[in-house]
């Protein structure tokens, strides 16, 4: 097995439980050949600090597996891995009022890169690196070994350069039919694992969502930007909302938001759906006067469209500032955002700036995490990458 030397500056971060291998921690990279071998990485004095597997994810080249001397990465370990996952999901599968989560987080659970979700009977995983991937076969045989299924689904979350081109999302068991409707809280999702990189849901949102729905949508007038297919919106118009406007520029986004609304039983005709940009949508709800008693913020890190780029960490006061001119007094702006590159104390900087640039009082009413299910090493903030802010609108 191949040796990479840690650099000093690294080696209290792996000694602590730091699983993610940087190109720039280790001094001798080069001896990687190929993506899913094994290396081990040593501190100055040859002490073993970790084996890992070489894959590349942004700017990791790899994941520590283990920090135990001589332990096997086989069959076993897979098992094992998913097993102690399984058992920590328990009360997920027990609850009939959800029957969608995520049943092994990467990292969190020991396995950088691999993420598994649950839809009512059927897996999904994603595989985060080519690296990973060549476990493929272990993965699976400790689900067959460990759960009864429908079908496992797949999907790769790396640049596979035509690779698998021919493959299908589909691995095995009985294919789905699909869309299929999933439970969160007592709310319907129609979900479709065969339909590229997206399902139709984002399953580490659920406690927001639970939380719009049950304490701050009754008579209210609900903004959902960047809505996708409009499970915020479906949450607020659950919890008795008045009114609500989706927005999103991808003109999929109104069958998707229509269905989402039909399969709980929400006249979709009440409610606007707008496909269009959302900063133009902001203009022109200035435009016409136009006051939210909720506005919800969950962009992508970073967007393209004919007339603009957005990223989260350079734009995301400005996107605030268009959120705050249109918000109701006393009104609520969910800010949201999955961008691991900085903290909740960071974005709550953001925050400040937005609000006090518009010079408007505000107060932070309670903000969120990742859902249990989504384990993460809560000794480094970046694992744990979901960061949502309940704001009120003071004046």
């Amino acid at each position: 097995m191949k040796t990479l030397r840690v650099k000093p500056e690294f080696i209290a971060d792996f000694k602590r439980g730091y699983s993610l291998v940087h190109r720039d921690s280790v001094s001798n990279q080069d001896l990687l050949e190929e993506e899913g071998e094994l290396f081990e990485i040593v501190d100055q004095h040859n002490k073993l600090l970790g084996t890992a597997y070489y894959g590349i994810q942004n700017k990791g080249i790899g994941w520590i597996l283990s920090t135990k001397d001589g332990e096997e990465i086989d069959q076993e370990y897979f098992i094992n891995k998913i097993k102690a996952a399984l058992r920590h999901r328990e009360s997920f599968f027990n609850d009939s009022m959800t029957t969608a989560f995520r049943v092994f987080n990467g990292e969190g659970d020991g396995i950088g890169g691999l993420a598994i979700d649950y839809f009512d009977g059927y897996f999904m995983i994603s595989w985060y690196s080519d690296g990973i991937y060549q476990y493929k076969d272990y993965v699976i045989h400790a689900l067959d070994t460990l759960t009864s299924y429908r079908a496992i689904y797949e999907k790769k979350r790396f640049d596979t350069k035509g690779m698998y081109i021919d493959q299908d999302d589909f691995v095995k068991g009985t294919e789905g039919d699909f869309p299929i409707i999933i439970k969160e809280n007592g709310m319907n999702f129609a979900i479709d694992l065969n339909d590229g990189a997206m399902t139709g849901i984002f399953l580490d949102q659920r406690d927001v969502r639970q939380t719009i729905r049950d304490h701050y949508s009754e008579g209210k007038n609900v903004l959902n930007t960047f809505s996708y297919t409009g499970a915020f919106s479906v949450a607020a118009a659950l919890g008795g909302a008045t009114e609500t406007t989706s927005v999103d520029l991808a003109k999929r986004s109104l069958p998707k938001t229509i269905e989402q609304f039909s399969v709980n039983s929400i006249d979709f005709e009440a409610q606007d759906i707008k496909v269009m940009d959302v900063f133009q949508y902001f203009k022109y709800a200035q435009r016409h006067a136009l006051k939210f008693d909720l506005v919800v913020l969950d962009p992508p890190s970073f967007a393209r469209s004919k007339k603009m780029t957005f990223s989260t960490a350079k734009d995301y006061p400005k996107l605030l500032e268009d959120a705050i001119a249109i918000t109701a007094k006393k009104g609520i702006i969910v800010a949201s955002t999955n961008n691991a590159s900085f903290g909740m104390k960071k974005f709550k900087t953001f925050i400040d700036k937005a609000f006090k640039d518009t010079n408007t009082k505000y107060k932070i009413v309670e903000d969120f995490g990742l859902p249990k299910d989504f384990r993460a090493n809560r000794d480094f903030p970046e694992f744990n990458y979901l960061k949502v802010c309940f704001i009120q609108k003071l004046n």
